[in-house]
């Protein structure tokens, strides 16, 4: 496999590589942590669904916030349907839709997610200090609320 530092050399990176480079490692790293806990039918695009289903959602609003069609949308949580993690639900207001629930096996999905990013993040604490770690955050949360309108936006792919 070839290496960041063989491809771009120990220079000077811009901030957007890193970024990039961090996420791909984060999500690779807690795929392989998912499936050594036994989630072996996880697929990448599911955490973005499974964040967004935290509250009920309709699958026209998952497919703006994924930028796929209605249609591709709607197969990827056919999907997760399959698997046990969504599912379809009434609208209350609107008999004709429906939107995206998680299950109890989707909410399980996501609080292993939300606990194996604590253990990576603490991998990264011992490696910058747990206070350069917190100020990295603090100044991200920053920076995208200020170019943000205040909030952070929605997890994107």
């Amino acid at each position: 496999m070839t290496t960041p530092e063989a491809l771009f050399g120990t220079e000077r990176q811009p901030l957007a590589r890193l970024f990039a480079i961090g996420y791909r490692s984060l999500v690779d790293d807690m795929h392989d942590r998912l499936a050594a806990r036994g989630w072996i039918d996880v697929r990448p695009s599911y955490g973005f669904v499974l964040l967004a289903a935290r509250s009920p959602v309709q699958v026209v609003d998952l497919a703006v916030l994924l930028g796929v069609t209605k249609q591709a949308a709607s197969k990827l949580v056919e999907g997760m349907q399959q698997a046990g993690l969504v599912e379809r639900a009434g609208h209350p207001t609107d008999g004709r839709a429906k939107r995206i629930v998680l299950t109890t096996r989707g909410r399980e999905l996501l609080a292993d997610v939300e606990a194996i990013y604590v253990e990576l993040e603490a991998a990264w604490a011992a490696t910058i200090g747990t206070d350069h770690l917190e100020t990295l955050r603090t100044d991200l949360m920053r920076v995208l609320r200020s170019t943000h309108g205040g909030a952070l936006p929605p997890v994107r792919p």
